[in-house]
């Protein structure tokens, strides 16, 4: 769970926006869809080569 300690001076906007930025920082909302469906461990292993193969040809793409 995120603690966002609000200020007294402090907006409730400007709090806000620090919270969101807490959480994406973290991954939480990343975690939460991946908890969502269950995906067998021979699925993951299959994306993250296929990601790992996209990037790879994207950069080869750029020059980098």
């Amino acid at each position: 769970m995120l603690i966002i300690e609000v200020k007294e001076s402090e907006n409730i906007d400007r709090a806000l926006k620090r919270y969101k930025r807490k959480v994406q920082q973290t991954k939480i909302l990343r975690e939460l869809r991946d908890r969502k469906e269950f995906k067998k461990p021979s699925v993951q292993r299959r994306n993250q080569i296929l990601k790992a193969v996209y990037k790879e040809k994207k950069s080869r793409d750029l020059g980098l």
